[in-house]
């Protein structure tokens, strides 16, 4: 049977006059969408591509895209081929458009645009643009569609009833036809539209310029600070009223020494040795690994293996019994004029004390402020993107003049130029109490960004407040800009102000099935379950537990693992039962997928093991965020997939020796 989803090619009676008198043809073709996805290309372009060969027509060029009419992505991957002089494109009425609006050349329609079950065309935000109507226009009207564009749907010229270019019949809109006439003119094209077969069409047509205001509408919301992104519900009213306070010390803490992005930390202390608060108990394993201490003063129980929070895998621990006394290490003393303090000098602080990235990331610091490369700017990440999460808005508030101060020390540390704080605009108290804090300091701003997730992401912060892109394998260093989180500085300004180590965090405990919500400052090696215990406990049986936010958080089943500096959350939420179903390729995924990947390919990738195709679809730059797999109408476990992607990418690099 023949496949009429979406488009089907147009005949070769009508393909052959319409090759005649050109050559040197770009060939697009879409992967259609809205059906079953195969992780295959679909054949009209291969028939085409025949049709133009035995006509003796050159083809300078072709290439398959999914989701031709989502413009955004498309643009990056229309390079025409020098000598190229006409373009064909095989896809609805919605991809020749886009098309056209995107290139200078004569753009032809090779397809015909047919109604479909579901009525959808594209992942545009309306069908309307494309009617559908079997007999495509566009391949003689440059174009801009006559059906829809034209209040009257004429196909043979216009009525002659514009005036000023605006339509008799909608006022406010501009005539599809001297459009058509304007844009034919500029591509030498004129003389064509005089074989425009006169036809009968249907005038009762939606308005359209309602339907277009409304999709530019949509749209200026959809690029709000950079590409993608979504807009969960958010829940902060749980917790980010109560201040943080101080939770009870343990009895005993687990300190794993592997906290970090990096090599593990090498144990320094034994079993039976009294230890206390804030003495080193791990000595860095390397360049990329960081020191870790004690949280506690008492006696080491235990240097062993333990269960890791997030990992779920066993991993060298320090177990130490706590004596209640809670005594200071010698070596936690301030440090005294730090503006004298060398470069070197601040570096080896922030290294020594342990201070990591407490976003979630965990990278070492220190190591982000020995950039190889020039810095112009430092953005603190204020932006706390994940729904439930509230802790990193209350250390702003709370703990304001330290954040800004651990801010001028990376300032100082980087040799940047500025230092900006990034927050979102649901965050009222901390943009005004910053702002005012940092009124009358000429080197560090406020940005305020609207509330989107993953606004809080390193790269979606750089585009939102400086307008850059890092490009696909770089860092924000190859942009001249270090990021950091809140926390992260005020760990910074504990270390320098009070020469205390990183031992405690910030840390909110919420969810719709947490007893009492609240924010607190907790030591790393504090079980979880006392702090579900010190909460009130659950109030359901058929829980799920995270530790982090409901997006990127690591789900848990067994609440007898620590804190680690990474933990910014520990929430209780519904369990997701969804069971998925197949991919129908409605391309909601890529709509929001702020690194303009597509994430559908993965799951048909990682069960094929084709890591040379993830690869190339550029798995390694997906950073995760749950997006793809919070938006998919199908339910497909999408981060499940990715995550065997950039594993296989990695292994195949490794036996290949790149």
């Amino acid at each position: 049977m023949e496949d009429y989803t979406k488009f089907r090619l147009k005949s070769r009676d009508e393909i052959v006059p319409l090759l005649e008198g050109k050559d040197n043809l770009f060939v697009v073709a879409c992967n259609k969408c809205f059906k079953e996805f195969e992780n295959a290309d679909e054949p009209e372009r291969g028939e085409f591509e025949k049709i133009a060969a035995e006509q003796g027509k050159k083809i300078t060029g072709c290439v398959n895209v999914d989701f031709l009419c989502n413009k955004t992505t498309t643009q990056n991957k229309l390079e025409l081929p020098t000598g190229t002089e006409n373009v064909a494109v095989i896809s609805c009425g919605l991809g020749i458009q886009t098309v056209a609006d995107l290139s200078d050349m004569p753009v032809y329609a090779a397809a015909d645009s047919v109604k479909s079950y579901d009525g959808h065309h594209g992942m545009a935000l309306t069908t309307v643009r494309c009617d559908g109507c079997g007999q495509c226009y566009l391949n003689l009207t440059g174009g801009i569609c006559p059906i829809v564009d034209c209040s009257k749907s004429l196909v043979n010229g216009q009525c002659g009833g514009s005036k000023n270019f605006k339509c008799e019949v909608s006022k406010d809109k501009d005539c599809a036809w001297d459009k058509i006439h304007e844009r034919l003119a500029a591509q030498g094209r004129a003389a064509e539209i005089l074989n425009v077969p006169v036809q009968l069409r249907d005038h009762s047509k939606v308005n359209f310029k309602f339907i277009d205001d409304y999709v530019k509408s949509i749209r200026e919301k959809r690029f709000e600070g950079y590409y993608g992104g979504i807009h969960p519900s958010e829940y902060k009213e749980l917790a980010e009223f109560f201040p943080l306070k101080t939770f009870p010390a343990p009895d005993n803490v687990v300190i794993p020494l592997s906290q970090h992005a990096g090599a593990p930390a090498q144990a320094i202390v034994a079993a039976g040795d009294t230890v206390k608060t804030g003495q080193k108990i791990g000595e860095a394993g390397g360049f990329i690994s960081s020191t870790i201490h004690s949280s506690v003063s008492g006696t080491v129980t235990a240097v062993e293996e333990r269960l890791h929070p997030t990992t779920g895998v066993q991993v060298m621990s320090v177990v130490i019994k706590s004596d209640g006394k809670d005594e200071l290490h010698e070596s936690v003393k301030p440090v005294q004029n730090w503006e004298s303090l060398s470069v070197d000098e601040i570096a080896d602080i922030v290294r020594e004390k342990g201070i990591v990235g407490m976003g979630g990331a965990g990278f070492p610091t220190a190591v982000k402020l020995k950039s190889p490369k020039p810095i112009d700017t430092v953005l603190l990440n204020g932006c706390e993107c994940e729904p439930l999460l509230t802790c990193d808005h209350r250390v702003m508030l709370e703990f304001a003049d330290d954040v800004i101060f651990g801010l001028k020390v990376l300032i100082k540390t980087t040799g940047a130029e500025k230092g900006m704080i990034v927050i979102e605009d649901n965050k009222h108290d901390a943009i005004e109490l910053l702002e005012k804090k940092t009124a009358d300091i000429p080197n560090i701003g406020i940005v305020v960004a609207k509330t989107k997730y993953p606004q809080g992401a390193e790269k979606m912060l750089i585009k939102r407040a400086l307008g850059k892109s890092v490009p696909s394998g770089a860092l924000p260093l190859d942009v001249g800009v270090v990021v950091s989180n809140v926390s992260t500085v005020k760990a910074v300004s504990d270390a320098i102000q009070k020469g205390m180590p990183l031992i405690e965090r910030a840390v909110t405990v919420t969810g719709p099935y947490i007893k009492n919500p609240g924010n607190y400052m907790v030591k790393v090696g504090t079980p979880v379950q006392s702090l579900i215990d010190h909460c009130g406990g659950l109030t359901s049986d058929d829980v799920t537990i995270k530790l982090g936010g409901p997006m990127m958080g690591f789900e848990i089943e067994n609440f007898d693992v620590p804190m680690i500096k990474g933990t910014n959350g520990i929430i209780a939420i519904e369990p997701d039962v969804s069971e998925a179903s197949d991919c129908i390729k409605c391309g909601r995924c890529a709509d929001v997928c702020p690194m303009e990947l597509l994430p559908l390919y993965y799951p048909k990738l990682a069960m094929a093991q084709d890591w040379t195709g993830a690869n190339d679809k550029s798995v390694r730059d997906c950073m995760e965020c749950g997006c793809c797999e919070f938006i998919c109408s199908s339910k497909i476990p999408l981060r499940y997939s990715i995550k065997q992607c950039k594993k296989g990418v990695i292994e195949q690099a490794q036996k290949e020796g790149k």
